[in-house]
C-alpha cells in the first residue's frame, strides 16, 4: 500500500472516516466550491461527477487542524511545534527512485489544459480558472536546492497559465529577474496530488532557511520522500503524486492577472504576472484533480510552520511560552493568541513585542495565561473581558509594516499593530481571578454514560 502523496492520504481519511463522496454532477464553476465552502473547507469531498470532464475532483483536504495532525507521521497538538523545529534544524535526504506511478502517462503534444482538466472557477469576479492547489517546484541556481511553494495559477487557455509572483516570494522574484535579464527561460513544474507533509514542508521560508524543503519532507515524515525526475525540465518530483505540469517561466512576459477572490475573501488585485508554457504533463492512471478553495488550506499549513517560529522567538525572549495559535479566522497570519506561565509582571508585554517583532505579517496579538483555551474564542474572550483595562493593558504601534494580502494596509500603505495583555495580575489581586472548577469533572465529560445517546462533542 502506497504511504505517500494523494493516495495513501484518501486510504488514511477512509479508516478514520473523514471523507465524503459527491456523486451528484456539480458544475466546477461556483457550484463546486460553494459547497466546499458550505462546510468551511474543513470537510475533505470527492466530486466523483464535475460537469463536462471523467477526471474526479478532490477539495477540502487540509483546512482542518486536528485533522491535519491525523493525516501527518505521530504529530499531536502537544507536540507539533517541536516536531516541526526539529525537521527543519535536521533535515533528511530524500530518495531518487527511476520510475513512479506519476509517470503512468506522459504526454508532451496537443496540450489544452481547460479541456483536461476541471479546473474550478471559485468567485463571481475571479478572472477565470485558477489552479489553487498547486505546488510550482524550482531549482536554487547557486545552491542546487529545490523551492516549492503553493501559488495560484490563472488559466489562460491552451498550454499557458500565468503564475502569481509577488513581493511575497522575494527568492523567486529576485531569481525570475536574474533569468529576465539575460532572457532565459526558468524551469519549473506544478505538482497536484500531494499530501499534509508535502505541502508543510513547502511553507518553510526558503530565504530564512536556505534549505532543500524535499530534505524538510523527509524529515517531517521519518522516511525518505520518494521522488522522480521530471520528463522534460531538470527538475525532481514526488513519484506518487497525481500529475505534474512540466515547462518555463516565458522571459519578459506578462498577462494580466486577476482579480481572484484571496486571503480574508476579498479580491486582490490585478497585476501583470510571468506566463509559464507548460511543455509536458505527466499524469497517474485515473488522476484525481486536487483543488483548494480559497484560501483555507495553504493557509493553514503556513500558519502551523509560523507557529514554531512565533513559540522561538517568544521563548528565546525568556518567556515561559506554553503555547501560540495563528488563528484561521484572521488567515493564519494576522492574528496570535499566545498562552504564557506569566512569572513576571512584564511577561506579557515582553511577549507582544517579541511576536509583532516575529513577522510583519501578525496585526494583533492577544496574550493570555495558561488556564485560557486559545483554541476556544469563548475562553479567549473570558480572558479579553474580565482581566483587560484598556489605558494599561493594550499596546499600539502605528505606522508599522503589515502584510500586503491584507485590505487595510494596502490601502494604506502601512499598518497599525495592536498587542493585549490579557493575563491576570500577580500578587495581592491573583485570587480574584481564580477560575472557579468541578473536582474530578474538567476536561473530557462522556455525556452518553448520563444521556445515552447523545453523542460526545
Amino acid at each position: 500500500m502506497e504511504t505517500q502523496m494523494l493516495r495513501a492520504t484518501i486510504n488514511k481519511l477512509e479508516q478514520l472516516g473523514e471523507i465524503e463522496y459527491c456523486n451528484t454532477q456539480v458544475d466546477p464553476k461556483f457550484e463546486l466550491g460553494a459547497v466546499l465552502r458550505y462546510f468551511s473547507n474543513r470537510k475533505p469531498i470527492m466530486f466523483n461527477k464535475p460537469k463536462g470532464y471523467d477526471m474526479p475532483v478532490l477539495g477540502g483536504l487540509y483546512g482542518n487542524r486536528e485533522l491535519y495532525y491525523k493525516l501527518m507521521n505521530d504529530v499531536t497538538s502537544e507536540n507539533r511545534l517541536f516536531r516541526f523545529m526539529d525537521a527543519i534544524a535536521n533535515p533528511q535526504p530524500a530518495k531518487m527512485v527511476n520510475n513512479g506511478p506519476i509517470k503512468e502517462n506522459i504526454v508532451t503534444g496537443n496540450i489544452d489544459i481547460p479541456r483536461m482538466f476541471p479546473v474550478p472557477t471559485s468567485h463571481e469576479k475571479d478572472s477565470g480558472a485558477f489552479i489553487t492547489a498547486g505546488m510550482f517546484i524550482v531549482r536554487d541556481p547557486e545552491t542546487g536546492y529545490t523551492h516549492m511553494a503553493v501559488r495560484r495559477f490563472q488559466i489562460n487557455g491552451g498550454n499557458s497559465i500565468s503564475a502569481l509572483v509577488s513581493g511575497h516570494s522575494p527568492a523567486l522574484l529576485e531569481q525570475f529577474a536574474e533569468f529576465e535579464k539575460i532572457n532565459k527561460p526558468l524551469e519549473c513544474a506544478v505538482v497536484l496530488g500531494y499530501d499534509a507533509t508535502y505541502l508543510l514542508a513547502s511553507q518553510i521560508g526558503s530565504r530564512r532557511y536556505g534549505l532543500d524543503k524535499h530534505e524538510v519532507d523527509s524529515a517531517l515524515r521519518g522516511e525518505p520522500l520518494e521522488l522522480v525526475k521530471c520528463h522534460t525540465v531538470d527538475l525532481e518530483v514526488p513519484a506518487y503524486a497525481e500529475m505534474v505540469l512540466e515547462g518555463v517561466l516565458v522571459p519578459n512576459k506578462r498577462v494580466i492577472e486577476g482579480p481572484f477572490g484571496e486571503l480574508m475573501g476579498y479580491y486582490g488585485e490585478v497585476a501583470p504576472n510571468p506566463v509559464m508554457e507548460v511543455k509536458c504533463i505527466m499524469h497517474r492512471n485515473n488522476a484525481i484533480f486536487q483543488h483548494a478553495f480559497p484560501c483555507r488550506e495553504e493557509h493553514l499549513a503556513n500558519g502551523l510552520i509560523r507557529e514554531a517560529e512565533l513559540y522561538a522567538a517568544i521563548k528565546n525572549a525568556t518567556i515561559d511560552v506554553q503555547d501560540v495559535n495563528i488563528t484561521v479566522g484572521a488567515g493564519c497570519r494576522l492574528h496570535a493568541i499566545i498562552s504564557i506561565k506569566k512569572r513576571k509582571a512584564g511577561d506579557a508585554k515582553t511577549a507582544i513585542l517579541a511576536a509583532l517583532g516575529s513577522s510583519y505579517d501578525i496585526k494583533h496579538v492577544v496574550i493570555v495565561d495558561e488556564d485560557i483555551n486559545i483554541y476556544d474564542s469563548s475562553s479567549v474572550e473570558l480572558a479579553l473581558s474580565s482581566r483587560v483595562q484598556a489605558s494599561q493593558d493594550v499596546v499600539i504601534v502605528p505606522g508599522a509594516l503589515g502584510s500586503g494580502l491584507e485590505s487595510s494596509h494596502v490601502a494604506r500603505g502601512v499598518t497599525d499593530k495592536m498587542g493585549i495583555d490579557a493575563t491576570k495580575p500577580l500578587g495581592e489581586y491573583a485570587h480574584l481571578f481564580e477560575m472557579a472548577i468541578i473536582p474530578g469533572f474538567e476536561g473530557e465529560l462522556d455525556i452518553e454514560k448520563y444521556l445515552p445517546g447523545i453523542k460526545n462533542k
